[in-house]
């Protein structure tokens, strides 16, 4: 059965925002590491220093994550007759380990900064809280959206990417806070601290995100909620007398349906196809993210409700 235009034109949408997304965060990025670029020239900030370093392993993320997007929304080929989505929980997973590495080796310059005897020497504070004010800025706009299409796509990559700017936040407000201090009252250990606690967070994102990635690529049947849901709309149809073999497995952002409906033997081979055409429809409308794939069988004896499995 074609997919609707409908149905094409909801799933080109979802591309496009899954590509504005893997866009901006390049953009966004390129943008931090030259601001602090200067602003490190300028303070001599060891706090900008960790930043800048993030920000330039973000882009490198980010180009990785924008590559795998646009490798994702290729069609279907000979070679790969579903798609290409499961190249999102590759790069997630990647994505995944090097932020726990990037959380690790945050962690441990925090730990030696706050052992070190020797005070933090900063200059140009006033310069330095400007710059990391616009990086904070431009971050929470890149957040915002990457949250909006990762919320509405399932995108693992770009949650995994909205994730390292989730963490960028608290190194930038620990920086400014640090500039801040240190312009006051001399004090530049601040930052360490949040510094530390960054790590933490980045760390639970990432095996979360991580965790997402591996069952994916695992063809981990959907999330039970989803499998009941399809199995009640399945149930309810008119004209099906039961289903089975009811099976679900996760690729990138899209979830792969197969249903086998059961139907009245004796009814016309177009009646029969209007139906399982109708139940895909429907299935489709209640999960924008489903591939679906149904098989008719002849109706058993009496009519009995085939049983669901994922």
């Amino acid at each position: 059965m074609r997919p609707s235009t409908d149905n094409v034109e909801y799933g080109r949408d979802l591309v496009r925002m899954t590509l504005s997304a893997g866009l901006a965060s390049v953009l966004v990025a390129s943008v931090l590491v030259g601001l602090k670029l200067w602003a490190l020239a300028e303070t001599g900030a060891l706090s900008i220093a960790a930043s800048l370093a993030d920000s330039a392993l973000d882009l490198m993320m980010s180009l990785g994550a924008a590559a795998a997007i646009l490798y994702a929304a290729r069609p279907a080929d000979e070679d790969h007759a579903f798609g290409h989505t499961s190249a999102e929980d590759l790069t997630a997973l990647a994505q995944a380990v090097f932020i726990v590495i990037s959380s690790a080796v945050i962690g441990y310059a925090a730990v030696q900064r706050l052992m070190s005897p020797e005070p933090l020497a900063l200059a140009s504070e006033g310069r330095g809280i400007i710059v990391m004010s616009i990086s904070v800025v431009l971050t929470l706009a890149l957040v915002w959206w990457q949250g909006r299409v990762a919320k509405r796509t399932g995108s693992r990559v770009v949650a995994a990417d909205r994730l390292h700017y989730l963490g960028d936040l608290l190194p930038s407000l620990g920086a400014i806070a640090a500039l801040w201090v240190s312009r006051h009252y001399g004090i530049g250990s601040i930052d360490a601290m949040i510094a530390l606690g960054a790590s933490g967070v980045l760390a639970f994102g990432a095996l979360r995100i991580g965790k997402g990635a591996w069952d994916a690529l695992m063809d981990r049947a959907a999330d039970q909620e989803v499998i009941d849901g399809i199995a009640a709309i399945a149930r309810d149809w008119p004209g099906v007398r039961g289903f089975h073999d009811l099976k679900t497995r996760m690729a990138g952002s899209r979830v792969f349906v197969n249903l086998h409906i059961e139907l009245d033997g004796d009814q016309p081979l177009r009646e029969a196809h209007d139906i399982g055409a109708a139940l895909r429809r429907a299935i489709i409308a209640a999960y924008p993210q489903t591939d679906v794939m149904i098989h008719k069988d002849v109706a058993r004896d009496g009519g009995e409700t085939g049983s669901s499995s994922a």
